[in-house]
Formats: structure tokens, C-alpha cells, sequence
């Protein structure tokens, strides 16, 4: 959804969710929102994990009514919030889901991290991705930075529309190194920051 320069992105995928809010142009961040759904009936069960706008909102849960009609999607809140969506992409892909960072690469030793409330979170659908780090039981958010991605021939390419901590990597084209093997991703290469990077990342289940 677009209003002037401001667009506004929402990726649904695998049960969890994500909605910002930017201006590219501008390298503005405004907002993002996200966290697990159900689709029931003609209803998203939405159960809010991270806020940027209102931490108050991490741990409630909001019912939104939705409708498929082509690649238009309606959708409208109890608050009176009504939006139109049109598809960018089917949403499959090797990568097309919902990633938790469970290993990282340190002194030449992968270090595992094991599932607590602090996590790194990375959506993807068929061609956007985002990530975002966040504790759900603290209400705390800590960044997030999105875009659009390719995967091909074991090239993973990210070219960067937001970051909520530095505007200056908007624009930034990242590639790297990746590996798929049933629910684990490895992805290596340099960071935006220009530092070695390798990460095991698990497929979430929710």
C-alpha cells in the first residue's frame, strides 16, 4: 500500500506477521508491527509481539476481518481501520517463511543460541524479507531493517528500503552465500557494517 512516498508493507507467512510503515526516499523509518496470527473463517487472530509505536500492545491480542479477491486484499479493524492490499508476490520461495537465528559464527566457531525470550526474527516471502529483534516478554524492540531479496545458485542478494537504526544503509545491496538444507539456512558473507558474518538460521514453527 502506498500513500505518496510513504509505503506500507505487511508480510503474512507460515503463522506470523509483519507491518511497517517507511519512506525510502527519504530513508525514513516510521513504524512496524508484527507477531504470530491464525486465519479463521474470514478473521485474522493476531497476538502482537513487538510494537514500535506503542509497546503497551506486545502481548494483546486484535481481530482483524479480511477477504481475498484476486490480488486484493480487504481488511478492517474493530478501531474502524479499513485498508486495501494488493499482492506483491504468491509467497513461496526456498526462503519463503519465517526464520529464528539459533547459530553465529564467532572466533572462527559457530556459537549456538538457544531458544530464550530475546530473539532475531527474519520473514521472508517470495521476494521481501525483514528482520527484527525483539523480546516479547520485556516488551523491548531493538531494530529491524527490511526490503526486497533474490536466492539463486546459492546467492542470497538483499537490497535494503529501511532501517530502523541507521537511514544511511538504505540503498545498500548485500549478497551472500547461502545454503538451504531442510529447516536450516546458512548464510555468510559481510555484514552492512562490513564485518565477517556466518549464521545458522531455523525455520520457526508456529
Amino acid at each position: 500500500m502506498r500513500n505518496g512516498n510513504t509505503e506500507a508493507v505487511l508480510i503474512y507467512k507460515d503463522g506470523y506477521f509483519v507491518h511497517t510503515m517507511f519512506n525510502k526516499g527519504d530513508k525514513k523509518f516510521i513504524f512496524s508491527s508484527g507477531g504470530t496470527y491464525k486465519a479463521k473463517k474470514g478473521q485474522l487472530q493476531c497476538k502482537i509481539e513487538f510494537d514500535t509505536k506503542e509497546a503497551g500492545n506486545v502481548g494483546t491480542e486484535q481481530l482483524v476481518d479480511f477477504s481475498i479477491a484476486g490480488d486484493k486484499m480487504n481488511v478492517s479493524g474493530k478501531d474502524g481501520m479499513k485498508r486495501v492490499l494488493t499482492r506483491l508476490d504468491d509467497g513461496n520461495g526456498e526462503l519463503a517463511g519465517t526464520w529464528r537465528i539459533t547459530g553465529r559464527m564467532v572466533e572462527g566457531k559457530i556459537n549456538e543460541m538457544p531458544r530464550r525470550d530475546r530473539k532475531t526474527l527474519k520473514i521472508l516471502s517470495g521476494t521481501r524479507f525483514q528482520w527484527m529483534a525483539i523480546n516479547p516478554a520485556t516488551k523491548e524492540f531493538f531494530g529491524t531493517g527490511g526490503g526486497t531479496y533474490t536466492f539463486a545458485n546459492g546467492k542470497y542478494t538483499e537490497q535494503v528500503d529501511f532501517f530502523s537504526r541507521d537511514s544511511s544503509r538504505v540503498g545498500a545491496i548485500l549478497s551472500f552465500e547461502g545454503t538451504v538444507k531442510g529447516d536450516v539456512w546458512n548464510h555468510s558473507g559481510k555484514s552492512s557494517k562490513g564485518d565477517p558474518l556466518n549464521e545458522i538460521w531455523t525455520k520457526e514453527k508456529n
